[in-house]
């Protein structure tokens, strides 16, 4: 049986990073591994680069959303090969099938997991940008594009997750996650852990500041809701 991942999410300041990395668990499971996404606020710090590079024992998403056209593509996927310990990098299926193809071959060993749409809009919020498609086709639309392109994965909300990997076969990872009784926040189609893993079969999951306020309380609870 293969693991699934919980990538813990790292969008903080580099010293919090340190802090939360040191207190993620060494657990010896059957079913899940640890792993980290790391966004923005690291990616283009000081020193962002190096600290990325430093990490180790740890699968590593960085969280990039590329989206241009194809030739920005490329030479962005060039720009961060000395970044040998990335694992997966994603990039924003509105980019096109052409753009996802060209990220894949240039990427090297890093796997390119395509961005649906975010897990903070809703219908309405995308007839307020000029989309005129339901949600859940747009979405689904993505996901059949980026298997077109050779994807690795596609992230995705557990809403959509389920029908994606059975009518594309292509790996999910889902973000918007929290744990019963979280704060929502910003995200509107949001989903436990649990669910997103047995009811919408994800490959694996991002959880973010429903764990990351209170890192070793938070992962205990975490692990409690996954049944360890």
């Amino acid at each position: 049986m293969k693991h699934k991942i919980i990538f813990i999410a790292l969008d903080c300041s580099i010293s919090k990073a340190k802090s939360i990395i040191k207190s993620i668990p060494k657990i010896n499971s059957k079913k899940y591994k640890f792993a980290l996404k790391i966004g923005y606020q690291i990616f283009f710090a000081r020193g962002g680069r190096e600290f990325i590079k430093s990490i180790k024992n740890f699968k590593i998403f960085l969280d990039i959303k590329a989206y241009d056209i194809e030739n920005t593509i490329k030479h962005a996927m060039l720009s961060i090969k000395d970044l040998s310990n990335v694992n997966y990098i994603s990039v924003h299926a509105s980019s096109g099938i052409k753009a996802l193809k060209v990220a894949k071959k240039f990427a090297g060993n890093k796997k390119i997991l395509a961005v649906t749409t975010l897990t903070n809009f809703n219908q309405k919020n995308l007839i307020e940008i000029g989309y005129k498609k339901k949600l859940r086709d747009l979405v689904f639309l993505q996901a059949k594009n980026a298997k077109k392109a050779g994807c690795f994965g596609v992230i995705c909300s557990g809403h959509e997750s389920l029908k994606i990997y059975k009518k594309f076969k292509i790996k999910t990872i889902t973000p918007g996650i929290r744990l019963p009784g979280s704060k929502l926040n910003e995200h509107k189609r949001v989903s436990t852990p649990l669910n997103a893993f047995i009811n919408s079969k994800a490959y694996g999951i991002v959880v973010g500041r429903s764990i990351t306020g209170n890192i070793k309380k938070n992962i205990n609870k975490l692990l409690t809701h996954l049944g360890e």
